[in-house]
């Protein structure tokens, strides 16, 4: 269990200690989340994975220790650890897991460079990134070498919300983690597209949380908006954005078998895989059951389950 008490650089430092006999991620003083065994011990997942129908589980860093808002050398000092110890995770266990790292994106030459760690020493498939880095768009010039060297290594990314806009507006009924979550995602999305990231790097692997949040609910006024006001919407990239839909990936996460219906008709039955949230709140305790084959057919299904995801990790 890490047990971080090193304060980095300025401000609260990300870290996670015991409290008594609870496990907490702590921000500055303050608890963030009280977390069960089963964020950092690999055995402690097996009986619940076994309930799932789980097969094997792709590893990755909980959002709010990316740490972006620290000093570049503090950061990478972290996501090292985390990297290494979910390496270590699925060097123990590698019929049971899959990792993705994290990486420093305050700094994209230390991202680089940990991304090569990642993928050529350590083994990973790729790594996870969060929807904004400090309030910038993906789309940031300054995040094209990055993306560039993550093309090169045949890197997956994975995409994730944190640091959802206006979460200073709307404290109350958890509304943070239930509206600006998705409204994140899609600016993550549309910030790749409008900013003609998929144009520059073809072969960029990405997949996003949560069914991609609302992007594929709110597509059309998207699609209105670059046809009604190019001049500010396709300004540096003149492709319509309904052309995007399967480039990249999302996960089934969106609660619902109608919004899986309506996401598997708009991005196509190879662009989705599986996804839990394990073993968070927001998560789903049964992920397989939104599969229901009498609403889905078994190539669906099938490609749903493994084949679309292995195509996102591996090519």
């Amino acid at each position: 269990m890490p047990h971080w008490v090193k304060r980095f650089g300025y401000g609260d430092f990300i870290h996670m200690e015991h409290q008594g006999c609870e496990a907490c991620i702590m921000k500055g003083d303050r608890i963030f989340r009280k977390i069960e065994s089963n964020c950092y011990r690999a055995e402690d997942r097996f009986g619940d994975m076994e309930r799932m129908g789980i097969e094997k589980q792709v590893l990755s860093t909980i959002p709010v220790l990316f740490n972006y808002w620290a000093k570049p050398n503090d950061a990478l000092e972290t996501a090292r650890f985390f990297n290494d110890h979910i390496a270590q995770t699925v060097q123990a266990n590698p019929d049971r897991f899959v990792g993705l790292g994290t990486v420093p994106l305050q700094d994209p030459e230390l991202s680089i460079g940990e991304l090569q760690r990642c993928v050529q020493e350590l083994r990973l498939a790729g790594v996870e990134i969060g929807t904004n880095v400090n309030g910038l768009n993906l789309s940031d010039p300054r995040f094209r070498s990055f993306f560039a060297e993550a093309e090169r290594l045949g890197a997956a990314v994975f995409i994730h919300p944190w640091e959802m806009m206006g979460e200073s507006q709307m404290q109350e009924y958890w509304l943070p983690w239930l509206v600006g979550m998705p409204a994140e995602t899609t600016r993550a999305i549309c910030s790749l597209i409008f900013g003609g990231i998929w144009e520059a790097f073809p072969n960029l692997r990405v997949a996003f949380a949560h069914g991609g949040g609302s992007f594929t609910y709110t597509l059309g006024r998207i699609k209105h908006g670059f046809d009604a006001r190019p001049d500010l919407v396709a300004k540096d990239n003149p492709v319509s954005p309904e052309k995007y839909l399967g480039r990249f990936w999302v996960d089934h996460l969106v609660h619902d078998p109608k919004a899986l219906a309506f996401l598997l008709d708009t991005v196509g039955s190879d662009a989705v895989c599986v996804g839990s949230d394990y073993p968070f709140p927001l998560g789903d305790g049964n992920p397989l059951s939104l599969l229901d084959p009498a609403r889905f057919n078994k190539e669906q299904i099938d490609k749903i389950r493994s084949g679309n995801a292995l195509r996102w990790l591996y090519g």
